[in-house]
């Protein structure tokens, strides 16, 4: 064995828990993803997708995606940058960036890689970076990739926010990063407060609206609209792989900065173009989300059920205000069994445990599409509320 191999060799973390019965990642799916899915030969409730729009298995949105490989084919076999920009990115981005109220948009072929090249490319040495310090890994690998300064404060606190503008040169470039919604928690950011600060100490501000487009605002324009805010946000990301059900992302801003990022964010000019069936299925679910507004209020009317009935059952939810509802656990390895035992009754939830929270604030994240039913969030309850009382999580 060679020095890489040694380096990982005593690695046996997911071995010691799939020993135990309880390893809860890469389970296969051998359906569509809706509220039902069928696993080990099983039909599953799914409460862990961030289809929010339920909109995956839209005949409208395949027979787009159909339709665009038939005209294109099946890749670009190249970057925006040189052969691969197709008339359907152009018109993808330009209906975004109406979407957003932004003067124009840049499509990337995965959301990660939207943050991950966008950070770097706007700020550099002698600018600042300050981020909430549960900003998503898209974020933090992001920042991690600029030469700016580096400064976090404490989630959504805002006299910890002001403390670290305090604390950045007044001339400097100082970008605000944060996530729209909280995307393990499910609570937003504070964006009216967030710009106040934004306006006192001339700052800009870059929101990534993951979890918040298809959910929040008007015909579902994300937590910006919702606030009322677009105007005084700099840049607005969001992705395709939640709400727009396909894969990929953008970001929106003005027609200055996006020439700039056009021509110098590294994960647009050196990255593979989305492909056809990917670009037209986003664009389909743009034109229905847009389109059918009782889909937005569907999910609405069965988020705020599910939440009432989380909470009348006892389950400790935080301040989530989204279809995101965290169930929380606070213990790594409690939250990997509850997650098997509602598996074992027939709920899909997924386990969050560190990196992606403090380990003490360990959960088991439960996501509603507009699809889901009163009676299938009554069956969840019922069965979450007996795996929780099981373990003593809950009374």
């Amino acid at each position: 064995m060679g020095l890489l191999q040694d380096k990982f060799a005593k690695y046996d973390l997911p071995q010691q828990f799939m020993a135990k019965g309880v390893y809860p990642y890469f389970r296969t799916i051998n359906s569509h993803q809706d509220t039902e899915v069928m696993m080990d030969g099983k039909k599953v409730l799914m409460f862990g997708s961030n289809a929010y729009m339920g909109l995956t298995y839209d005949k409208r949105i395949i027979d787009a995606s159909i339709a665009a490989t038939e005209k294109y084919g099946t890749g670009c076999a190249g970057s925006r940058f040189l052969n691969g920009t197709l008339d359907i990115h152009v018109e993808l981005e330009k209906e975004l960036a109406e979407f957003v109220g932004k003067d124009e948009a840049l499509c990337f072929s995965t959301g990660f890689t939207v943050n991950e090249g966008i950070i770097p490319a706007v700020v550099g040495r002698g600018d600042y970076i300050i981020c909430d310090d549960r900003d998503h890994a898209s974020i933090v690998d992001g920042r991690r990739l600029s030469f700016a300064t580096q400064l976090k404060y404490k989630h959504n606190d805002m006299e910890d926010l002001e403390k670290e503008l305090q604390k950045c040169e007044p001339d400097a470039v100082k970008l605000i990063i944060v996530d729209g919604v909280f995307s393990m928690e499910g609570d937003l950011a504070n964006l009216p407060e967030i710009v106040r600060l934004k306006k006192k100490y001339n700052a800009s501000i870059y929101v990534d609206e993951a979890h918040g487009l298809g959910v929040f605002g008007k015909q579902g324009r994300g937590v910006c609209d919702h606030f009322g805010v677009t105007e005084d946000i700099d840049l607005i990301m969001g992705t395709f792989s939640k709400s727009l059900a396909s894969i990929g992302g953008f970001i929106a801003g003005d027609k200055e900065v996006i020439n700039w990022l056009r021509h110098n964010a590294r994960s647009y000019i050196f990255q593979a173009s989305s492909t056809p069936a990917a670009t037209a299925a986003a664009r389909e679910a743009l034109h229905i989300i847009k389109s059918e507004p009782e889909r937005i209020q569907r999910l609405w009317d069965i988020t705020n059920y599910a939440l009432k009935s989380f909470r009348d059952a006892g389950f400790e939810i935080g301040e989530t205000e989204s279809p995101i509802i965290p169930l929380y656990v606070r213990d790594t390895e409690k939250t990997f069994v509850v997650t098997k035992m509602a598996f074992d009754e027939g709920i899909f939830i997924n386990p969050v445990i560190p990196p992606a929270c403090a380990p003490q604030d360990t959960l088991v994240r439960v996501a509603l599409m507009a699809t889901h039913t009163k009676e299938q969030v009554d069956y969840a309850v019922e069965k979450l509320t007996k795996c929780f009382r099981e373990l003593g999580i809950i009374k």
